[in-house]
């Protein structure tokens, strides 16, 4: 097939091809560089394609020059790069960036690739936990001050407590959704069942958190392989489409975030559904950055499930289950799944899943009838509330 004659056709439809996760949870034999190349092989292997086809290349948190390093270990030579860092929304705005190169002919097939070794490098004290991201900058005025990222996560959450009547028990009632969700993934690195009362009895980490609130640390690695229209006759399985994206930015110091209790979700989402041509209502499933339970409640708000202030309502009747209302985080999502570090291109991985009916026995979801769901969204937050992106994705 001829890279011109497929530049040539405007704005093309662009699809996930192939997703796949490299070995996750406890991984203490292996560099990030493998993680890398795992997920990218077994992915381009989903996809049914060959990796001739790949022109385009996106990757962040690896290396001096990201994505030249990771591309020149997996024996690529890309035409069209992104290294978007964003905290953990990069790889749904780096999603949103492949999908309009795809789409305007400047790239036909572009793999997304991520991988961290984030807890046996602690555990082999290779580094040490941060407790900030720098102090250069506007963050000089907030680093001396003990300022650290989660403490920023439970100011915000203390502010929607106060401003809506937001309990404690429904932040731990996302807790104990997504531990549920991750009893039948296999690749969830925690699985047992947790109770409200179990979140709400841990250790303190930063007033309201207690250690259940917070993300689990664990190793591994996934990848996303985006293709034009033209190439899904030649894919190993049915596409799944990129319908709509968006994505946007508010603050880096908190004194410059005008309402703690709106995510910049709120515009990303709007953007992604207005783009797509859908609304809230329509969407079966939604994956969700959840590197606190707060996150994944002010999400849904700012994403439309619910009005402003009632995130804590909307979460705690159950809605979040695999069959539940709205399934949220299937399977575990960063709270008892994985979470690596940048755990954004992990939501699409599981969307697409969904979306294709391949999440196995006891964690697909299935609309009334038993049909599979139809549409999905997946939201990455990213830095402290920083950053937002979000993609709709849908079959068909």
């Amino acid at each position: 097939m001829s890279s011109s004659v497929i530049s040539a056709r405007p704005r093309r439809r662009v699809a996930v091809a192939g997703v796949a996760l490299s070995d996750c949870g406890k991984v203490d034999d292996a560099t990030p560089y493998a993680l890398h190349a795992q997920a990218a092989r077994r992915a381009l292997a989903d996809s049914g394609l060959g990796r001739e086809v790949i022109d385009g290349f996106g990757s962040a948190g690896l290396g001096t020059l990201a994505p030249v390093e990771v591309a020149e270990y997996l024996g690529l030579k890309p035409t069209w790069v992104d290294s978007t860092s964003v905290g953990g929304s990069t790889w749904e705005v780096m999603a949103a960036h492949a999908a309009d190169a795809i789409a305007a002919g400047h790239a036909n097939a572009v793999l997304l690739v991520y991988g961290s070794t984030a807890r046996a490098d602690i555990k082999a004290r290779r580094r040490t936990s941060n407790l900030s991201f720098g102090a250069r900058g506007p963050l000089q005025f907030e680093v001396p001050y003990g300022h650290s990222l989660i403490a920023k996560y439970a100011m915000a959450a203390r502010r929607h407590m106060h401003e809506y009547g937001t309990t404690l028990e429904q932040l731990a009632s996302v807790a104990v959704q997504a531990r549920a969700n991750a009893a039948h993934n296999p690749d969830a690195l925690y699985r047992d069942p947790v109770t409200v009362d179990e979140v709400l009895g841990g250790p303190m980490i930063a007033d309201p958190f207690t250690k259940l609130h917070c993300c689990i640390r664990s190793d591994g690695g996934c990848a996303v392989l985006l293709v034009a229209e033209e190439y899904v006759p030649d894919c190993a399985k049915a596409p799944v489409w990129v319908l709509g994206t968006g994505e946007h930015v508010s603050h880096t110091t908190m004194s410059e975030w005008d309402d703690f209790t709106v995510s910049p979700a709120a515009v990303s989402g709007r953007l992604a559904f207005e783009r797509a041509g859908v609304s809230p209502a329509e969407i079966d499933i939604a994956e969700i950055y959840d590197a606190f339970t707060y996150m994944t409640l002010v999400t849904l708000e700012d994403l439309g499930f619910c009005a402003k202030g009632e995130g804590g309502a909307f979460v705690e009747k159950g809605r979040l289950l695999r069959d539940g209302e709205l399934p949220v985080n299937t399977d575990g999502g960063g709270l008892s799944a994985c979470h690596p570090g940048m755990r954004g291109l992990f939501l699409l991985v599981e969307a697409v899943r969904q979306l294709r009916g391949e999440a196995g026995t006891g964690r697909q979801v299935h609309k009334t009838g038993g049909r599979l769901p139809e549409l999905a969204v997946a939201s990455g937050t990213g830095g402290w509330f920083c950053s937002s992106g979000t993609v709709v994705l849908g079959r068909g």
